[in-house]
């Protein structure tokens, strides 16, 4: 079970804020706060739970994973420094981008090892562009033109899946 209350201590200690800071932040009311932090409210709702992450500038998930995530992340970004060189040199590569895409560029991995720096501004790029694709096509399948582009990816889906099942298993 989520330890909701544990988990937003360790966000409030993180950024230093107070019940009474947190509550002015996230527009949650103290007493709220304090019985998440007790673990009077073991299940917050998710309007709670949204606002409260609103507040500490962190996303939901946070409030779920708690340490774990922030252990990971430590790990990634200690492990390949190169993605802060990246993110100093070219910044408007990374307009945009929330926690979790900075998540996932500092988790790569290059031939053999971390990073180089070369790696991370072409591994940034092609995580924009993959953005722009999905954003062209959710619009795509929110138009009269759906059903046919459900079909071509469809079609594109069984041709990968079936010219190379064990890329695919790898992937999933």
């Amino acid at each position: 079970m989520v330890d909701f209350g544990r988990n937003l201590h360790e966000l409030m200690a993180r950024f230093g804020l107070t019940v009474r800071q947190l509550s002015l932040r996230s527009q949650v009311d103290e007493r709220t706060i304090r019985g998440i932090l007790n673990h009077e409210i073991a299940r917050p709702q998710a309007r709670t739970l949204n606002k409260l992450a609103a507040g500490l500038g962190v996303e939901v998930r946070e409030l779920f994973d708690g340490s774990e995530l922030q252990r990971r992340r430590q790990f990634d970004r200690a492990t390949n420094p190169v993605v802060a060189e990246a993110i100093e040199q070219q910044p408007e590569l990374f307009d945009g981008w929330q926690e979790m895409d900075f998540d996932e560029l500092y988790s790569q991995f290059g031939a053999g090892g971390q990073l180089t720096l070369e790696g991370a501004l072409e591994t940034a790029q092609a995580m924009n562009r993959k953005r722009e694709i999905m954003n062209k096509l959710a619009i795509v399948l929110e138009s009269s033109e759906a059903d046919l582009m459900s079909q071509i990816v469809d079609a594109f889906f069984q041709r990968v899946v079936l010219a190379a099942p064990e890329e695919f298993s790898r992937a999933q």
